[in-house]
């Protein structure tokens, strides 16, 4: 018997798969503690090619899992729907620590309050040195 890999029904990760389709381009980032919960999701609108990010709109959850928050997940629609984007980017894991460098903690040093990503590449979840 075959068994058919189960996709995800969020509207969110449907919209991501369908790939780029032109700009504006919305891009989703999650960032957690660790990397099991996102308690921080960011979503930035390119509007052309070489563009910033702007407007950039971010949703926090102390409590739950902000991938997993309905009343979060038809707000970040309703952003992406509301600034026209054509396109969804969307990371297929947390990247990253919630507290942002420079304004939760100095210029260069790790979080203190995320030893997790202390020494982790974002990107890959590998330990480095």
């Amino acid at each position: 018997m075959v068994k058919l890999k189960r996709r995800s029904v969020s509207p969110l990760a449907k919209k991501a798969r369908r790939g780029f389709r032109g700009y504006p381009l919305a891009t989703v980032a999650f960032y957690g503690p660790d990397d099991k919960r996102a308690s921080k999701v960011v979503v930035g609108i390119i509007a052309a090619e070489g563009a910033q990010a702007e407007p950039l709109k971010r949703w926090f959850s102390e409590q739950r899992d902000v991938r997993r928050d309905n009343e979060i997940g038809e707000g970040i629609l309703t952003f992406i729907q509301e600034q026209g984007a054509t396109s969804v980017i969307m990371a297929d894991r947390i990247i990253g620590c919630p507290h942002e460098e420079g304004v939760d903690y100095g210029e260069g040093e790790k979080c203190p309050r995320c030893p997790f990503w202390a020494h982790r590449d974002r990107w890959s979840g590998d330990i480095i040195q």
